[in-house]
């Protein structure tokens, strides 16, 4: 593998107007103006989905459209909204996922398929991260976490799909400080395999998710469909892996979390099942409650009963717990974060930002950007806005798709892509 991109690498590219063009922000799509595709996306387009706007179940055929990677056209860059610029960060990673920021700045990347933590140190300015490889001989690493919460940890904690591990870690420090050790062991391999790791604010507890092995229990596929018990939830332990709870069940595939500053909520990114339809069931980004049940694969969102499971659990349809902001369908939504930097206008402030991987199940592609979703006083408003979008070329092709969310210790944004192997930092100029 060759190394990161060279200094001489980074093009910049200033998608900047005027900050008043960003408080300009058009009303919300709502209805069935809200379901539109690539070719309807841009910095600042706004869309809510309700429950209510939801289509009936095979509506349209399902479809198997999965996108073909290119590398980046020379004309192709990112697009941000007014104010905002847009910079290579870094290249050459080999299929980088989750991106986590340590307390001292330092910037944790998952490289799941070759099964590495790289770590990279900010130089400032324009100019190319240090590159150092943090652990590697992981087996496909995603979540990565730091324990205990606040700027002194002591470990980092690492999702991979069939464990949990940490290593002894101080801030600074560019490989562990000690031999890694074993906190979970026994996490289901197979199907959807990423595993996000977050604490709650005290660090007393460690959630796990932990996605579906099938699409929706499909019985043809996965006879029995048991091999999905213990899966679909959210599963929650002591920081030394003991207590194991199920914090949240019905969750098909929560491949993203995180944890609301100041309310200490847990928040889920959930990619939801294939096969109803272009634009069914929406995806979801949702406070998790615990004790709740989100349906799958019985229902979905809310008491929407799967046609493929039809009256086999009516008991269960009063239970089900409506997520809090759905997105288009097959929009895949992975990483979460909160954006708690003070660099971006203060209308930004206590939002997050959700990378969308893109479709392979629906007619006219979706996804393949980084959406803002809009909360008012620390609530969910329903609504959701394009924030980094351009990464689709036409119908057949794309060059990136996004995976990774991260504040940087400046405020900047940072976005993985695990297309091209690149991450892409966003910085607020103004004026």
């Amino acid at each position: 593998m060759g190394i990161l991109h060279k200094s001489t690498a980074i093009i910049a590219a200033a998608f900047v107007g005027s900050a008043a063009a960003l408080a300009q922000s058009p009303p919300a799509l709502t209805g069935a103006a809200a379901y539109g595709d690539w070719r309807t996306d841009g910095p600042g387009v706004r869309r809510k989905i309700t429950p209510a706007d939801m289509p009936p179940a095979y509506e349209t055929g399902s479809a198997n459209h999965h996108p073909t990677v290119v590398a980046r056209p020379a004309n192709a860059w990112p697009k941000a909204p007014p104010g905002f610029v847009v910079e290579l960060f870094a290249s050459g990673l080999d299929n980088p996922r989750a991106v986590r920021t340590a307390p001292n700045g330092d910037i944790f990347v998952a490289e799941s398929e070759p099964g590495r933590i790289r770590l990279l140190r900010p130089a400032g300015g324009a100019k190319a991260p240090e590159v150092h490889t943090f652990v590697e001989n992981l087996y496909q690493p995603f979540g990565i976490a730091f324990w205990p919460p606040g700027p002194n940890p002591r470990y980092v904690y690492v999702a991979n799909t069939d464990s949990v591990v940490r290593f002894p870690y101080r801030p600074g420090d560019l490989q562990p400080a000690g031999p890694v050790e074993t906190i979970v062991t026994d996490l289901p391999r197979g199907g959807h395999w990423t595993r996000d790791i977050v604490f709650s604010p005290d660090g007393s507890r460690m959630f796990i998710s932990v996605g579906s092995r099938s699409n929706a229990a499909d019985r043809w596929i996965n006879a029995p469909w048991q091999s999905d018990e213990g899966r679909a939830v959210v599963l929650s332990f002591t920081p030394e892996g003991k207590d194991k709870r199920f914090f949240a069940t019905g969750v098909r595939n929560c491949v993203g979390m995180a944890v609301q500053p100041g309310t200490g909520e847990l928040w889920c990114s959930v990619n939801e099942r294939d096969g109803l339809g272009d634009d069914l069931p929406p995806d979801y980004l949702t406070r998790l409650r615990e004790g709740a049940f989100y349906g799958w694969p019985w229902f979905y969102i809310g008491a929407n009963e799967d046609p493929r499971h039809k009256d086999e659990q009516p008991a269960l349809r009063s239970r089900v717990t409506v997520p809090d902001v759905l997105v288009q369908a097959h929009s895949a939504s992975m990483e979460m974060t909160f954006y708690d930097g003070a660099q971006f206008p203060a209308e930004y402030r206590g939002d997050i930002f959700a990378a969308f991987h893109g479709s392979w199940n629906r007619t006219k592609r979706t996804g393949y950007k980084v959406v803002r979703v809009l909360l008012k006083s620390g609530q969910p408003t329903g609504e959701y806005e394009d924030f980094l979008t351009g990464f689709v070329i036409d119908e057949r092709t794309v060059w990136a798709r996004p995976v990774g969310v991260a504040v940087a210790q400046d405020g900047s944004l940072l976005v993985s892509e695990d297309g091209n192997g690149t991450i892409w930092r966003i910085t607020w100029r103004g004026r």
